[in-house]
């Protein structure tokens, strides 16, 4: 149980450093911050049995779509964090090396690439985007700023 928690709070700040580092970017260099409201929206569409979307922005609002992006954000990075540590195990707890979580968290941005991204209408990989490889390079960054803040709380712990 232990492990689940420590996978749970690294879940948690792994994600908090990923908004760290946008609020970052939007502050100083003028990138707009993720809008979460579209993936609540697209969640939302999810569980009505609609998974892919050409726009999910000319797509019916949800009540509550903001909050729902959030909260999905959110347990996306929990449910990361929690099967780290539950592949990773104790032996990498006891001494936690920050290559495999870098690695692990690079990979996630596949559910990203070929789910979400198409679902919400922007194509596999953000390739229906103005810049398809700009949001390609920022995914990849924010994911090591995610790997980063949950190896801070696994040391910090």
């Amino acid at each position: 149980m232990e492990t689940l928690l420590i996978g749970i709070l690294m879940g948690i700040g792994g994600t908090a450093a990923m908004d760290v580092w946008a609020w970052a970017l939007s502050r100083f260099a003028g990138q707009a911050f993720p809008n979460w409201a579209m993936p609540g929206r697209w969640l939302a569409h999810v569980f009505r049995g609609r998974i892919w979307h050409d726009s999910i922005a000319a797509s019916e609002a949800v009540p509550g779509e903001l909050a729902l992006g959030w909260a999905f954000h959110y347990g996306v990075g929990i449910i990361y964090g929690a099967i780290f540590v539950l592949l990773a195990g104790a032996e990498w707890l006891a001494d936690p090396v920050f290559l495999p979580l870098w690695i692990f968290s690079i990979v996630t941005i596949a559910a990203g690439w070929f789910l979400l991204q198409p679902g919400m209408g922007l194509g596999w990989a953000a390739a229906k985007t103005p810049s398809p490889w700009k949001v390609r390079i920022m995914g990849l960054v924010a994911h090591t700023a995610f790997a980063l803040g949950m190896w801070a709380v696994v040391v910090l712990i």
